[in-house]
């Protein structure tokens, strides 16, 4: 089991997850995730660690990872940063032009998981 995530490590985890299951990373793709880290981490950081832990990752564990990356998340985060992250999330699946099955059902994941909040808006 991996250790909780703060939640700009899950909010990168869950945008690179995004980003790989329809199989390709898209430079539009990585913009998103760039101008994320951007506006998340006002310094540099070092995400070796992180990518190592993605790249380990079998792709039938992406949605279980996904998921506890999105517990993470919520559990650290007030609700405006939930919606600006709902944004870069719809961003970077929207990112190639495409949107695949796959990641419709993640991204799905993601919005009813937290929609409770937006009821009423």
């Amino acid at each position: 089991m991996m250790a909780k995530m703060n939640k700009v490590m899950a909010g990168y985890h869950m945008l690179m997850i995004l980003s790989q299951v329809d199989g390709e990373f898209d430079a539009a793709e990585g913009k998103v995730v760039v101008k994320y880290l951007k506006e998340a981490f006002p310094f540099r950081v070092d995400l070796d660690s992180e990518m190592a832990v993605l790249s380990a990752l079998a792709q039938d564990d992406y949605f279980m990872h996904f998921n506890n990356a999105m517990n993470d998340f919520y559990e650290d985060s007030i609700p405006q940063e939930r919606t600006a992250f709902l944004n870069f999330a719809a961003k970077i699946v929207k990112a190639d032009k495409k949107i695949t099955s796959e990641e419709n059902k993640y991204l799905k994941e993601l919005f009813f998981a937290w929609e409770s909040e937006f009821e009423g808006e």
